[in-house]
């Protein structure tokens, strides 16, 4: 039986993709006490296929790249059910970390990570007003234009 978070989810046309296996040598999610942290996810689509690739600023554009902020989002959310079985186990989102493949002189990121930030609000409420980072990089695994990695409080 979906929870409170998985209707609100729904109700945004949004079902939680099977969480994507670590492709190197880490865990997809660690918790220590109240704590889980989420490692970070890629721009995968349900089918696996990236929903944006390349650079912002170069290729890809703000919106498309918010698009695919929003699908790492999704990902997190994946894996932190996969973790704990019901999302509203979560007390809190505490950060989300952003990484943007970004071209050089690329300033938006932090427009791009609103894609994934107002999906945590959309899904938690006020629990899911968090702190956050936003770095523009040179390069990500397979291209992808974003990656998002988080960390939250969980009952």
């Amino acid at each position: 039986m979906a929870g409170t978070v998985e209707k609100k989810l729904a109700e945004m046309g949004i079902m939680l993709p099977e969480p994507v296996a670590p492709v190197a040598n880490y865990v997809p999610f660690v918790r220590t006490g109240n704590f889980m942290v989420v490692s970070g996810q890629l721009c995968l689509d349900a089918q696996g296929k990236l929903v944006a690739k390349g650079q912002l600023g170069g290729s890809v554009s703000i919106e498309d790249g918010q698009k695919a902020a929003r699908a790492c989002a999704i990902n997190v959310l994946a894996q932190l059910k996969a973790a704990m079985g019901d999302l509203d186990k979560v007390v809190r989102v505490v950060r989300l970390g952003g990484f943007i493949n970004s071209a050089p002189g690329f300033v938006d990121g932090p427009k791009v990570m609103n894609g994934a930030s107002d999906l945590m609000v959309a899904a938690f409420g006020d629990k899911g007003r968090h702190a956050r980072t936003t770095v523009g990089v040179a390069a990500l695994p397979l291209d992808a234009a974003v990656e998002v990695e988080a960390a939250f409080e969980c009952a």
